[in-house]
């Protein structure tokens, strides 16, 4: 990925509302908070923008360069994850409609993927004649600001369905009334519902729909049975994997400089994770491309197995990026302390013992052999 025109700023329409603060109850964080979802926003819109006029290159996943989707995933990260999780859901959405056989992303359209499915209360898809309406409340829906377009995951009575909504966003792209998602003020985000200091910038606060007009995106479950959701899977560690490449920075920048055995150990450690993160993504990137539809059946294995991986090795980087450095470039280096917060907090989205425990049942069952 490289950059091809400035962020757009805060009083630029493109960025959707992201440096309004609207959502933060307490004054004195508003602006920060603000200028964070905004910084992350800017650099989204320029990434899809970018994306619709084929100035960067990011292939679908098992089209014979996943390696070169995962980089890119990658290089968003290092400069900034919020950006990455907005980047990624939209990626993830190019993907998933390809898949599906869903409409396509157009330009001026900004995607985001909410299937977050904690305990407690969710979306309920209802069928009124030939087309379906949502409501309640879903949690963790990244880019609830800057997207004009999601899909998203709700109950209906056939089963748990994949949905693609207009967001009813303002400012949306010219004629974006006429492409089958109207907008609906009944999508809005809850106030107050996020208020993280880590990931601050993905703007993932609940979102309450209220008869929100929406379109089923492939059948009954489709969402989850398709090989592609391991595939974006693995894409969310090559987003791991950049953050903590952007923690590692401080260190690296002083490695050979301080003549200390202790800090070229830590460099040396953080090296070695480093590396065994971008290998397994390498050699997961060519097993995806050699059974793009998982005919094999090891796609959730692969998933598993990449996911902790490099969470492992990411948990690792920030501990001996911490030891090494002390809380100096945390307390007086604004990139580095954002960096650390951010990666911290993205990592929780590897479900630690539950994923390791999935894992050994499946490796229990005879999956793991030979590999």
């Amino acid at each position: 990925m490289h950059d091809v025109s400035p962020p757009p700023t805060s009083a630029d329409p493109r960025a959707r509302g992201a440096g309004q603060g609207d959502d933060v109850p307490r004054a004195e964080d508003a602006e920060r908070f603000a200028a964070s979802r905004n910084r992350a926003a800017a650099a989204f819109v320029r990434y899809a923008d970018a994306l619709a006029e084929g100035a960067v290159d990011c292939p679908l996943p098992g089209a014979g360069r996943t390696v070169a989707r995962f980089e890119a995933l990658t290089a968003v990260a290092r400069e900034d994850l919020c950006a990455a999780r907005l980047v990624e859901g939209h990626l993830d959405a190019v993907a998933i409609l390809a898949e599906l056989a869903g409409e396509p992303v157009r330009p001026g359209q900004y995607w985001g993927v909410w299937a977050a499915e904690p305990p407690g209360s969710g979306l309920t898809a209802t069928r009124v004649g030939g087309g379906w309406f949502l409501n309640g409340l879903k949690r963790y829906c990244s880019g609830a600001h800057s997207c004009t377009h999601a899909l998203v995951t709700a109950r209906a009575e056939d089963g748990p369905r994949l949905f693609a909504v207009r967001t009813g966003l303002p400012d949306g792209p010219p004629g974006a009334a006429e492409d089958g998602h109207r907008p609906h003020t009944g999508c809005r985000p809850v106030p107050g519902t996020w208020e993280a200091v880590g990931m601050a910038g993905s703007d993932s606060p609940d979102v309450r729909f209220t008869d929100v007009p929406a379109t089923a995106v492939g059948g009954v479950d489709g969402y989850l049975r398709r090989p592609g959701f391991h595939h974006g899977g693995v894409g969310v560690a090559a987003c791991w994997y950049g953050g903590a490449q952007a923690v590692a920075r401080v260190l690296f920048d002083r490695a050979g400089r301080s003549g200390d055995p202790f800090t070229d150990a830590h460099v040396g450690a953080v090296d070695l994770r480093l590396h065994a993160a971008e290998t397994v993504l390498r050699r997961a990137a060519s097993d995806i491309d050699a059974d793009p539809l998982d005919e094999s059946g090891t796609a959730g294995l692969r998933a598993l197995r990449v996911r902790s991986l490099v969470a492992e090795a990411c948990a690792g980087v920030l501990d001996h990026v911490g030891r090494a450095t002390g809380a100096g470039p945390l307390c007086h280096d604004e990139r580095h302390a954002r960096a650390t917060a951010d990666l911290a907090v993205y990592l929780r989205q590897h479900h630690a013992e539950r994923d390791l425990a999935a894992l050994g049942a499946q490796v229990a069952r005879g999956a793991g052999e030979g590999r």
